[in-house]
């Protein structure tokens, strides 16, 4: 255990988890924007100052508990400011504290994987029951596309010359990833690398799930064609490195960047998001996101049962899959078919 140690930092400590979980491979795969909200969740908990004068970061693992974790972040959840009278008052940053709890869960999960000897198998970062928000608090939902929006914004992405953008917005419609994935993290061996030809990786980067998908069913029918195709044609030009990129005409660099490489990037690709979807003429509020809330909705309400999901081409069975990664497969299976019973229909209205 010494050896992953670095230097002024006591084996077995937080902070020495800290240094486990970002050596792992498993840092090594979250994309940019993740590692750095966890790295100022991490920091969060790891600074703060214990009744005795120390920081949680320097204390054992070996002595947390449930109870420890719940005390630290009700002292997280709220931070004193003062306000332009020089009162003092208290201000909630939920949504900061619950990330920093987050960052601890995956750290220790990652950590008990690397060294089960030195890391407890009880997670105390685990169940906390965090709340979303405060009571009260209204709700921000995120509109939901159609499919039509998704048509509508695929034809004006690529007039305009948002060729991979157009592709990508059918990846998470499908596929259902989150923004920050399909174009953060999303790379080119993912997709049908030699020694699974005919699987896709998809990795959940907010919880870490991450398994392999078939595209061929039983009788060798593809499951995504339109989206295969596309994806088929940019990895004949690729062979290492994120799939998606500024492939536009009008771009600065003269070679196609990654859209994301850091955080004004994403405001960037918002904006162009934006631009798409006006030219498009579909509603306003629609995101990026939005498609990946239609492909959820698509197969919200499906029920498949083991054999459903072998007879759609996915041989694993669902009960050996996380919960999240479980519904996800059910959600995504079900808007396959339902895509497959479409496309069934179309050509024979165009015979």
């Amino acid at each position: 255990m010494t050896d992953l140690v670095p230097i002024g930092v006591a084996p077995g400590s937080f902070d020495w988890l800290v240094g486990v979980f970002k050596s792992h491979q498993k840092w090594k795969e979250i994309d940019h924007k993740t590692q750095r909200l966890y790295e100022q969740g991490l920091s969060l908990f790891a600074n703060y100052k214990l009744k005795d004068g120390t920081r949680a970061g320097s204390k054992q693992i070996s002595q947390f508990t449930r109870g420890f974790a719940d005390t630290v972040y009700a002292k997280l959840l709220v931070v004193e400011e003062k306000d332009a009278d020089g009162n003092v008052v208290e201000r909630e940053r939920r949504r900061f504290a619950n990330a920093a709890m987050a960052a601890c869960r995956r750290a220790w999960f990652v950590g008990q994987r690397s060294q089960e000897k030195h890391v407890p198998a009880v997670n105390p970062f685990s169940r906390m029951g965090l709340k979303a928000r405060s009571p009260g608090k209204p709700v921000r939902e995120t509109p939901t596309a159609t499919w039509d929006d998704l048509v509508a914004f695929r034809e004006a992405a690529r007039k305009l010359g948002y060729f991979s953008v157009a592709t990508a917005a059918l990846v998470t419609w499908e596929w259902l990833q989150r923004e920050e994935h399909v174009f953060g993290a999303f790379e080119i061996t993912h997709y049908r690398p030699k020694e699974r030809p005919n699987s896709v990786k998809i990795v959940h980067p907010k919880n870490g799930e991450e398994a392999w998908w078939p595209l061929f069913d039983d009788r060798g029918e593809a499951l995504f064609p339109e989206l295969m195709a596309e994806l088929d044609a940019i990895k004949k030009d690729m062979v290492s490195g994120l799939v998606f990129r500024r492939d536009h005409a009008h771009r600065k660099s003269t070679t196609p960047l990654p859209w994301i490489t850091e955080r004004k990037d994403l405001r960037y690709l918002r904006s162009v998001v934006k631009d798409i979807v006006v030219a498009a003429g579909i509603r306003a509020e629609l995101s990026f996101t939005s498609f990946r809330h239609g492909g959820f909705t698509e197969g919200a309400d499906s029920d498949l049962t083991d054999a459903e999901l072998r007879a759609a081409g996915r041989h694993r069975s669902a009960r050996q899959l996380p919960t999240y990664a479980k519904r996800t497969r059910k959600q995504l299976i079900s808007g396959t078919l339902k895509r497959r019973e479409e496309r069934t229909k179309a050509a024979g209205l165009s015979e």
